[in-house]
């Protein structure tokens, strides 16, 4: 069981969080109706009312709840609501450190507080994507005999991230991003309320919209940053009649190194780590990168989130400087879901040090998005009536195949002839760079337009 198991929690199930515990956790809503952006799930007879407020009248509510929905979008508060239901236990598994075992001493005494007349147990499983097949697969037994009512969730695609059998046990609901305003509510909550800052601070309307920008929608990220902003801002005010101390954008912006950079293993705010191992990679600093790789390792980022991003570097970085780097990166990525930590990490690095020492090229990369800008743009004309398809009846007498010449029976196997649609024709997308690999493309593709009259 993970550091977060077992939470404590009050007679109706509510976790209590200590004096000492983040803003974030200490504002977070007690009863269905402070919950925000969520107007879609709250509507009154909504499987969540159900869920939640069980006993209305309305139809028996699922033993087994998928939440999916971007991160701080209140996917914890929803599963601590739900527990709060009928006075039932709650109990926390995360799916970084937790496994099988872990799973199975919940259920078992799931069922023996059953079994002698106590609780429900609200069993909620963050990350639950993170859990292999297995299991996830270890879990039906509990939703399907009622043992625990399980509550998961996740910041990927149920559809590909949870075994299918569990799925269609499933209710989903789907939690949408939070809008600015909502954030904003829940700020000017926490600014007041007496279970946050109970008005020790008041934040300038610059301060608010610039923590707002920083926090892109993520309500924890918010809160994480005003709490960090709000101590700096008490800790330097001088001692006086209890005045609320203003907290300006400065301060915002001094508390941003302390909060909203820090990173989370649970990955809901791993966004700036990941960004800077992006682009420490792009900008060939080994070290870096093999630094931000170490931070994810350590924190418990899933390896297979990280060797993806290895992947769309390795094309997107280095493309044709050196067209091997997206051969290791795969095969790493192939070699993670294989082995899976902690000798992953092995292999995460080797990849990581190609694609960061590579030769650096992102000309296929601006070639396909200039390409795609030009058909959406409509410039897209028909396809060339020698290149069209001539297998089906009929298609000699529209003309189609007429004049086409096989490449392979030209001299250097380039057959001088129109390719691109009349408004496309000469146009240029792909221009290599003269590094790594693109040396020797530049000069051979050089000579091919030159051969297709494309000069």
């Amino acid at each position: 069981m993970d550091l977060f198991s077992a939470t404590t929690s009050t007679g109706d199930g509510r976790p209590l969080p200590g004096a000492g515990a983040p803003l974030a956790v200490r504002m977070r809503p007690q009863v269905l109706d402070e919950v925000a952006g969520q107007g879609h799930l709250l509507r009154p007879g909504s499987p969540l009312r159900q869920l939640v407020e069980p006993g209305r009248g309305g139809p028996a509510a699922p033993s087994s709840v998928v939440l999916w929905g971007p991160p701080g979008t209140g996917k914890t508060t929803v599963a601590y609501l739900i527990a709060s239901g009928s006075g039932r236990r709650f109990v926390e598994l995360s799916g970084v450190t937790s496994g099988v075992k872990d799973v199975r001493a919940v259920v078992e005494d799931a069922r023996r507080l059953l079994s002698t007349g106590g609780p429900e147990t609200v069993l909620f499983v963050d990350e639950v994507h993170r859990f292999s097949a297995t299991q996830q697969d270890a879990l039906l037994p509990s939703v399907e005999n009622r043992w625990v009512t399980l509550v998961a969730a996740t910041t990927e695609n149920p559809s590909f991230s949870v075994v299918a059998p569990l799925l269609s046990r499933s209710l989903l609901l789907t939690l949408r991003p939070l809008g600015t305003d909502d954030v904003r509510l829940l700020v000017r909550r926490a600014v007041t309320d007496p279970r946050g800052l109970a008005g020790s601070v008041t934040l300038e309307q610059d301060a608010e919209d610039h923590l707002l920008r920083l926090a892109g929608g993520d309500a924890r990220k918010a809160l994480t940053v005003l709490e960090a902003a709000s101590g700096a801002a008490l800790s330097t005010a001088p001692d006086g009649d209890g005045t609320p101390v203003p907290v300006g954008v400065d301060v915002v912006e001094q508390a941003v190194d302390v909060a909203a950079v820090r990173y989370d293993r649970s990955g809901d705010q791993h966004y700036d780590v990941t960004s800077a191992f992006i682009k420490s990679m792009r900008g060939s600093d080994v070290d870096a990168a093999l630094h931000y790789l170490a931070r994810m390792v350590v924190a418990g980022e899933d390896p297979r989130f990280i060797a993806r991003r290895i992947v769309i570097a390795a094309s997107e970085e280095v493309g044709m400087a050196d067209p091997s780097a997206l051969q290791t990166a795969v095969a790493a990525a192939q070699a993670v879901a294989l082995i899976g930590m902690p000798e992953a990490r092995i292999i995460l690095a080797q990849a990581v040090v190609h694609v960061a020492t590579a030769p650096k090229s992102n000309a296929a990369y601006r070639a396909v998005d200039a390409a795609i800008a030009d058909v959406r743009a409509g410039r897209v004309g028909p396809v060339p009536a020698h290149l069209r398809d001539a297998h089906y009846s009929g298609a000699q007498r529209l003309g189609h195949g007429a004049g086409y010449q096989y490449a392979h029976d030209a001299p250097h196997g380039v057959a001088p002839q129109q390719y691109a649609p009349d408004d496309l024709d000469g146009v240029r997308y792909y221009e290599p760079t003269g590094r790594g690999h693109e040396r020797e493309v530049s000069p051979r593709l050089e000579r091919v337009r030159e051969i297709l009259g494309r000069r």
